[in-house]
């Protein structure tokens, strides 16, 4: 009964909804990610999604994966498996490690991981101010991993007020509860802001009991988030910001697929700090600025309930450490506006296991590797009054061990009088080979090249000020040198090479409508791929070239819809949609399993009581949809989510 009440509430509110006007906000938003200095997102060429505070405030029940997923060409995967699943980005069809997450403008990796790619989980959607996904390759300005492009997170900035107190409480299924405060204000000469959020949650069994006899256990997490900033105005013309952040996180989890264990668990700590020196002279504004990252996992098992009869203890620990130091600078002559801007990066890992069991103890040697990057880099931008624009930009970059590459972007377009822009964008972008790959004392080759990709996108885009926003875009990535590992089987000898040439393409489809009370937004990705290698799918070698499909876990069709109604100016209810198609999943030593498609129906209510308060309710996967990201691995089932939130 419950389940027929909410489908039938689902297609109620479905058939009611159309679009919904807002005239506090225009679809012709200012981004900073695009060029790295404000402009209006009508004058690049560049393909920019945007995620603002309206939005974040409006999906208050959601995590950061959950709302990623519902963008064009984005797929997380696992964005609804167990609490504490290790959450990356794919776009367009790319590899986790090939799109880079900045954090205000700044890379963001974890030089412990097999590629670099930067965890979900150690983000709080209710400290994030807006997003800002920038699709292509975007190696000019950003540098190494930004392949497939960047996730400019952008976190919260302090409000008008001379002092501000924000906060929310959140309870719903799996016994979770979350806890949100925020603390800032400004003066002449200061801003200043400080956010801390609490979640922990009794989750579900991330491993799936295929027999449901099993009694397999709940795997939950528990997680603090603290971030703080202070900027000091220091006069009109020069402001100076300090920051810092601390994420921890420990989470249950499964000995593998179908396969449960009672005392596995992850610990998982990020902490960043830094300052940025921000200079406005007469054409432009000049930034210096110094960013360091730590990153720390520990798996830890100490097998008082035995899932494998070979481990006894095992303790895995992976340490990542990022310096980053940068300064850029715009300059606005006339038609021109120059970029031009440097980097250095450093990344350092720090890794060893320890296990026992009933052939004694296992004690490989531990991996302590540096690698480091220097970079220069500049862009130019053309614009005239016709409409016709142009971008074009380059980056030298020298590694510590394989030594020089070089990238290029060109990017022109067409902003026609009716609002109708036209754009064909040409880039180069690369990644350098992890320290894993690298170093790694089982697979690692030092003499591995960067992954180089050639990246094609054209489309047209339509605006409108205050109600109507489509656009098309079509792309193609041509990759070289693709990093593969590889296993010999009459020699047990494995090793990373680069041994792959791949080729992704597809398209994606997306509008905005508000007329009234209503607002709808959809949008549609299709995507598909293959590589060619002499090495098949387990990374054996077949003796000739051969070309096969390996974008695993992302759907060649995606497909998103969400419709708002608001139904008085305290009031608003919304309707979402996300169907995934099928998807494939590599099977070690077998042909790949495929995922059968699926499809969630979710609905959002949340009403004001006053200037100060609000409440909501987030029910999600109404139908009860049982699906998978993982073979393996269970997904959420029907849930919600309820809480109120307050200002003073």
């Amino acid at each position: 009964m419950k389940k027929r009440f909410f489908i039938v509430a689902a297609v109620f509110i479905s058939s009611q909804l159309s679009a919904q006007e807002d005239t506090t906000k225009t679809l012709d938003e200012v981004v900073i990610t695009a060029n790295k200095y404000p402009q209006k997102q009508s004058e690049t060429g560049k393909v920019v999604t945007i995620i603002n505070a309206q939005q974040l405030e409006q999906n208050k029940g959601r995590t950061l994966g959950e709302l990623l997923n519902s963008v064009a060409g984005v797929t997380i995967p696992g964005a609804d498996n167990a609490p504490g699943t290790n959450l990356t980005i794919n776009i367009r069809g790319g590899s986790a490690g090939n799109t880079l997450i900045l954090i205000d403008g700044m890379p963001l990796y974890d030089p412990s991981a097999n590629n670099n790619y930067f965890d979900l989980n150690f983000f709080d959607i209710d400290q994030i101010e807006r997003i800002e996904i920038l699709k292509g390759g975007q190696s000019t300005l950003y540098g190494s991993d930004a392949v497939s492009g960047v996730v400019n997170i952008i976190t919260k900035r302090p409000g008008t007020e001379k002092t501000v107190f924000n906060a929310n409480f959140t309870a719903g299924s799996y016994n979770t509860f979350k806890q949100y405060a925020g603390l800032g204000g400004r003066n002449k000469k200061m801003n200043y802001l400080m956010n801390y959020s609490h979640l922990s949650s009794t989750g579900f069994s991330s491993a799936y009991d295929s027999t449901g006899k099993q009694d397999f256990d709940n795997d939950g997490i528990d997680k603090h988030v603290v971030n703080g900033s202070v900027e000091w105005i220091l006069n009109k013309k020069m402001k100076l910001k300090v920051f810092g952040a601390f994420s921890h996180y420990k989470a249950d989890i499964d000995a593998g697929a179908f396969t449960d264990d009672k005392d596995f668990t992850v610990t998982n700590n990020d902490a960043r700090s830094g300052a940025g020196l921000q200079y406005r002279h007469d054409k432009g504004t000049m930034h210096v600025n110094y960013f360091f990252n730590y990153v720390g996992r520990v798996y830890l098992d100490d097998s008082s309930y035995r899932s494998n009869p070979f481990n006894d203890f095992s303790r895995a620990v992976y340490i990542g450490r990022t310096h980053f130091a940068e300064w850029y600078s715009n300059w606005l002559w006339g038609k021109w506006e120059l970029l031009t801007g440097v980097d250095f990066r450093m990344n350092n890992t720090l890794q060893h296991y320890f296990s026992t069991g009933p052939f004694g103890p296992y004690n490989p040697p531990a991996l302590n590797k540096m690698i480091s990057q220097f970079s220069p880099y500049a862009s130019a931008v053309y614009k005239n009054k016709k409409g016709l624009n142009l971008e074009l930009g380059s980056r030298w970059n020298h590694h510590s061990v394989y030594g020089n590459n070089f990238t290029f972007t060109v990017n022109p377009f067409l902003m026609m009088k009716n609002n109708v822009k036209l754009f064909a964008n040409l880039y180069s972008a690369y990644k350098t080979p992890t320290l894993y790959q690298l170093f790694d004392p089982t697979a690692g080759n030092k003499d591995l090249l960067p992954e180089k990709g050639i990246i094609t996108e054209a489309g047209a885009e339509i605006f409108s000020s205050s109600s109507f926003h489509a656009r098309v875009t079509g792309f193609y990535h041509d990759s070289k040198n693709t990093i593969l590992y590889t296993y010999d089987p009459s020699t047990f000898k494995s090793l990373y090479v680069n041994a792959g040439d791949q080729k992704d393409y597809g398209a994606e489809a997306e509008i905005t409508y508000k007329i009234s009370r209503w607002e709808l937004s959809a949008n549609y990705t299709y995507t598909n791929g293959k590589i060619t290698s002499v090495y098949d799918g387990t990374g054996v070698s077949t003796g000739k070239d051969s070309s096969y499909y390996n974008l695993y876990r992302i759907p060649k069709n995606a497909f998103n819809l969400n419709v708002i109604y608001k139904a008085t100016g305290d009031l608003l209810i919304s309707a979402q949609i996300h169907a995934s198609g099928e998807r494939e999943e590599f099977i070690y030593g077998g042909p790949p399993e495929k995922l059968k498609s699926y499809t969630i129906v979710s609905v959002f209510g949340e009403y004001r009581l006053n200037r100060n308060f609000k409440i909501f309710l987030d029910l999600k996967n109404i139908t009860n949809t049982k699906y998978f990201d993982f073979p393996g691995y269970n997904t959420k089932r029907f849930n919600f989510t309820t809480g109120v939130s307050f200002s003073l």
